[in-house]
């Protein structure tokens, strides 16, 4: 249940499983290997299995900091709405 705390790409995998539900929905665990789907997002849990990977992105520029900073500018932008019309 380890939290990926940066996107990367899979370079060294031993039966890797990760749980993508908090970004895509899904709830099936994915399995990596560096050949086949090496990608591996921020904000995802490792449950099973262990890897290598090299950090491609972190913070706001990772998936999950993007979608953070997306829903953020979009609740301030509902915020302002508010304040003009009150």
């Amino acid at each position: 249940g380890d939290l990926l705390p940066a996107d990367g790409v899979l370079i060294q995998g031993n039966d890797l499983k990760i749980d993508e539900s908090a970004l895509t929905g899904e709830s099936d665990h994915v399995r990596k290997s560096p050949d086949k789907d090496p990608l591996l997002l921020s904000g995802t849990h490792v449950m099973e299995g262990s890897g290598r990977m090299v950090v491609t992105a972190v913070g706001v520029n990772s998936q999950s900091g993007i979608i953070f900073t997306l829903l953020g500018a979009a609740g301030d932008d509902e915020d302002d709405k508010r304040d003009r019309k009150g």
